[in-house]
């Protein structure tokens, strides 16, 4: 199971970590700004006021908005109500009409077209302001489209529970019994119960895409994922390229990897290795590592309570300089009917109000993913508040899915499991061999996972209306190395609930395994450590936390992000740290 790992609002919030776009334009159509959270109208100056002035009553209304929606957005997620899921699609509405005002545009244009007289901070929070009006420069009632259709959508997955033998189940239920089932029938049609809520949301899907085809064409753009790629400081041909040369870098190790891991699933199932199906692989979507034949990393976690997940992500943490305990008494952890069954974190207010939602089991993958999530809260936690308010966040989204990344797969990490699970360390040593081939297996079956994302995505905004279906399992095919299920034409790939929550934003957690690479390899540096950074000990490394909060976390998105990779690391952004991990 991958969740859910960062909370995104529809669209909008993918576009405010980005510095000037290489394209202009955009729609006027008179809208003005919607009112703020206390009713009144957000403030409006004359043309050619200082662009302090500027910044102040912009990121003043934009705070108001944001958090109004982030709260509206964390109720419905607890709750599940079609009513809580209205609130929330009107505030993301306002935030949206708040950024769609042509004239705070035009004047966000004006500020920089005359740079001299700015400092760097105010220079790049207009950059990063203008990002988040052109992508909003739209047509209200397109705006609205948009926003409903992609609540509604989420709605459809924040509530719907499949069916199996004619009882309703829950995602957790079906993964945990996917788990320990041995008969291929049985596991079929759990695979498939997992698949359901692709037919009902599979054709709003289509037509959600083809609004945001709409909008990104009014804006200037080819299509939707030109657009969002633009806007989020990417060159579209640059990060094709990448990702081609990752497809290369790891075609032979996860071939040789997939080949040998079919030859244990074929022993665990009596299934020959050439008949291998997607549901013989434990995560629905194939985006994770089965269980080894060597080592269940459950064993370490199984004997724990649900809270004592929790309570050992907090101790971490804290032990690293990192404390928790606020993050901790605002989150939710535990199931519930209703809620959001994937796992998020947010900071509602960019002012110290940082929690996560997840629902925690105790296994080693809930152990990633509580990490994880906290990586997300404590990286909001710890940017610099004296920042204007839109660069309190992140550098860009895959730095922040890096830090999260780098702690999650900690529960995972042979020395992690001794130091903080209070696992056997002769037991650890006994299995560390094979602890460490199935982080690689998992660090590479993500990897081609990711490039099924990538080039579907792109594909579906380049034409909507094509057989997806067909397309789905083509890639699934070519990057994972699949067999597509005989006779099968369902909107398997509607399953995946970030073409509608976080849409074009797969390619970024890559991007993210590729700077936590980066940023182990700079801990082992400093450490002395030698060898695998998959062994590095976080135990009473106190000056982990201070560089994360000195050089990562503290900087917000003060910087491009090109500039602040290089900052933290030393280095670009490239693949060399990554490759050295997988080989």
């Amino acid at each position: 199971m991958k969740c859910l790992r960062t909370r995104i609002v529809v669209m909008s919030a993918l576009l405010v970590t980005a510095c000037s776009a290489s394209q202009t334009g955009g729609v006027q159509d008179g809208t003005r700004p919607g009112p703020t959270a206390s009713g009144r109208e957000p403030a409006v100056e004359p043309h050619g006021r200082d662009t302090k002035a500027f910044l102040e009553a912009y990121n003043r209304d934009f705070q108001e908005l944001g958090t109004a929606n982030n709260l509206a957005y964390w109720k419905a997620a607890n709750s599940g109500k079609a009513e809580d899921f209205d609130a929330y699609a009107a505030t993301e509405l306002a935030l949206r009409t708040l950024h769609s005002d042509p004239r705070r545009y035009q004047e966000i244009l004006g500020l920089l077209a005359s740079p001299g007289h700015l400092d760097p901070v105010e220079l790049r929070s207009l950059h990063v302001a203008e990002l988040k009006f052109k992508g909003n420069q739209l047509p209200a009632d397109l705006l609205k489209q948009m926003v409903d259709a992609a609540a509604g959508i989420e709605q459809t997955f924040n509530t719907f529970r499949p069916t199996l033998d004619g009882e309703k189940r829950t995602n957790n239920d079906l993964l945990e019994a996917l788990s320990k089932e041995t008969d291929s029938a049985r596991r079929q049609a759990m695979w498939e119960a997992l698949k359901q809520v692709g037919e009902p949301v599979a054709g709003r899907l289509v037509e959600l895409a083809k609004l945001r085809n709409r909008a990104a064409r009014l804006l200037g753009f080819k299509d939707f994922w030109e657009m969002m790629i633009v806007l989020q400081e990417h060159d579209p041909n640059q990060l094709v390229a990448l990702f081609e040369e990752l497809e290369k870098a790891t075609d032979e190790p996860f071939g040789s990897m997939k080949e040998r891991m079919d030859g244990e699933l074929s022993r665990r199932f009596g299934v020959a290795p050439g008949d291998m199906m997607p549901w013989h692989y434990d995560s629905p979507f194939f985006q994770d590592a089965p269980p080894s034949e060597a080592v269940d990393l459950d064993v370490f976690y199984m004997s724990m309570k649900k809270e004592e997940i929790v309570a050992l992500g907090a101790r971490f943490y804290d032990d690293i300089g990192l404390p928790a305990d606020d993050i901790v008494a605002r989150s939710d952890y535990y199931e519930r009917e209703g809620k959001d069954q994937h796992a998020f974190s947010m900071s509602v207010d960019r002012s110290g109000d940082v929690r996560t939602l997840l629902n925690v089991k105790p296994t080693a993958e809930w152990m990633d993913t509580m990490l994880h999530e906290a990586g997300h809260a404590v990286y909001e936690k710890y940017i610099d508040r004296s920042l204007p308010y839109n660069l309190r966040e992140p550098a860009h989204i895959f730095t922040t899915e890096a830090v999260a990344m780098l702690f999650g797969a900690l529960a995972k990490n042979p020395t992690w499991l001794v130091s903080y699970a209070a696992a056997d360390p002769q037991a650890v040593t006994r299995l560390q061999t094979a602890i460490l081939e199935q982080r690689r297996r998992e660090q590479l079956i993500f990897a081609r996972w990711t490039l099924v994302m990538f080039h579907f995505e792109r594909a579906l905004y380049a034409d909507p209306d094509q057989d997806l279906n067909t397309l789905w399992y083509d890639l699934v095919e070519r990057f994972q190395m699949l067999h597509r299920p005989p006779a099968r034409n369902q909107p398997d790939w509607a399953a995946k609930p970030h073409f509608t929550i976080a849409p074009v934003y797969y390619h970024n957690y890559l991007l993210g395994e590729l700077f936590a690479a980066q940023l182990r390899a700079e801990l082992a540096r400093m450490a002395g450590h030698t060898g695998s950074t998959a062994t590095l000990n976080f135990k009473g490394h106190a000056e982990f936390g201070q560089f994360f909060q000195d050089k990562v976390f503290a900087l917000g998105s003060r910087l491009p992000w090109p500039e602040f990779v290089q900052e933290c690391t030393g280095s670009p952004l490239g693949i060399a740290a990554y490759a050295a991990e997988i080989r």
